[in-house]
């Protein structure tokens, strides 16, 4: 796996250039998932993945994972950085993503099986979406789960009880709602302005907004496979 670039005094790190980007979106299918903390994300990622072929990466997964690694020179700056609320540097983000999409497609090279992926809670802010498009691929739209702050706070409110997660409880989870306001929604309206963006509304049901979703997705020229 490509090592990640060693982290600065200040931890603002530099990721090396590209001129162009690693997958090409002719091969390729990425799909953003973003919604507020509580949106059901999740839920409908794992429905997209079991009937449309995608692979579901998250980036919080991946940011939780390096956290743990025993090895990793950045664990102790993504534990600081979640539990202030706070988005972890671009660079880090940006290449656990392109990391886990090379190992997914080397895995899968021989029957090619995996050309779609759902990379879910990203990009949250402006320069981790252009970054990525640049560098990694640009993306197919952004599915955009819309849902009300009240909602989103009962649902982590009662995930938090059984999940463990450190920062599903309510004092990190008003730090949430601020940044993805202040720093995600900037990039909601960026790709809206392209024609990139499927908004869901979130406040339903699981099973009415998966109905959505699916007429969306057909929409925008994806069909079910199983």
């Amino acid at each position: 796996m490509p090592a990640l670039p060693p982290p600065a005094d200040n931890l603002k790190l530099s990721a090396p250039g590209k001129n162009t980007p690693t997958f090409s979106p002719d091969d390729i299918s990425v799909i953003y998932v973003l919604g507020g903390p509580g949106a059901g994300k999740g839920t409908q990622c794992a429905n997209l993945v079991r009937d449309y072929g995608f692979k579901h990466l998250s980036a919080g997964d991946l940011l939780r994972a390096e956290q743990k690694r025993p090895d990793s020179q950045f664990g102790n700056m993504i534990k600081d950085y979640i539990a202030d609320g706070k988005i972890v540097p671009m660079e880090v983000t940006v290449q656990l993503l392109e990391n886990a999409m090379t190992d997914e497609i080397n895995k899968r090279k021989e029957t090619g099986t995996v050309r779609r992926f759902l990379i879910d809670g990203f990009p949250r802010q402006m320069d981790q979406a252009l970054r990525f498009e640049e560098a990694v691929c640009p993306s197919q739209f952004t599915l955009f789960f819309d849902c009300p702050e009240n909602l989103m706070q009962e649902r982590l409110i009662s995930r938090g009880k059984t999940s463990g997660r450190a920062d599903d409880n309510a004092e990190s989870i008003k730090k949430r709602f601020r940044t993805f306001i202040e720093t995600s929604m900037p990039v909601v309206d960026y790709f809206e302005k392209q024609g990139k963006v499927v908004k869901v509304n979130a406040a339903k049901g699981p099973e009415e907004i998966y109905a959505e979703v699916k007429k969306r997705m057909s929409a925008r020229g994806f069909e079910m496979t199983r």
